[in-house]
């Protein structure tokens, strides 16, 4: 896998990119600000990028809006971005737009190396992660007249956990439950979302939506 890292801060760049050599991974390129970011993807096409969404000049959004550029020139490459607060409107605001192949972790996560590499691995291979800090406040937010309301407790379990990116069998051994019985839960979240198969949509991904829009 080859890797990108956009880090502003030099320790914590360093670290980074230490920790992904360390588990194999290749880091093609790294950056200290967005412009940079933009030219290191285009030179060297990742698989994905690794992004902080603080970066310079006003450390707010900047990396959020390199993000988007990147989906929107190279769609082929995964983003997964890195934030210091829990900022589910970030989150949401990304994924909306681009929902296949990115991942959005608190910073936190970083050094936990299997964490990591396996959030890389699924935004890589197109798939949508959440942090679960980000993912359990959404599921706990009040609502009125949301899909969420015809969900039953396990089966909104099951959603965290495919917003999270976890497999179903990941999911079965955190519920102590079978396959099959996630795979049931899984269908009928379909179910009730009105998502429909379709050769052309992720049904996953589009679940993940649901929760992001309720």
């Amino acid at each position: 896998m080859r890797v990108v890292v956009a880090e502003d801060q030099l320790l914590t760049r360093q670290g980074i990119v230490d920790l992904l050599g360390s588990a194999g991974v290749d880091v093609v390129g790294q950056a200290e600000d967005a412009d940079t970011l933009l030219r290191e993807v285009g030179r060297s096409q990742p698989d994905v990028a690794l992004i902080d969404i603080r970066m310079p000049p006003t450390h707010t959004d900047e990396g959020l809006v390199a993000a988007r550029a990147i989906r929107d020139r190279h769609p082929a490459i995964g983003v997964l971005v890195l934030s210091q607060y829990v900022e589910p409107t970030y989150a949401t605001r990304l994924i909306q737009e681009h929902p296949a192949g990115l991942g959005y972790l608190l910073k936190e996560r970083v050094f936990d190396v299997a964490i990591l590499i396996d959030a890389l691995r699924r935004v890589r291979d197109g798939e949508t992660v959440i942090d679960p800090t980000i993912v359990a406040r959404l599921l706990g937010r009040p609502r009125r007249n949301s899909p969420l309301a015809d969900l039953t407790e396990r089966e909104r379990e099951v959603l965290g956990l495919v917003a999270e990116g976890r497999s179903n069998q990941a999911i079965a051994a955190r519920l102590f439950i079978t396959d099959r019985t996630v795979e049931a839960h899984i269908k009928r979240i379909f179910t009730k979302f009105g998502l429909v198969e379709s050769p052309d949509d992720h049904r996953r991904v589009l679940a993940v939506l649901t929760l992001l829009r309720s």
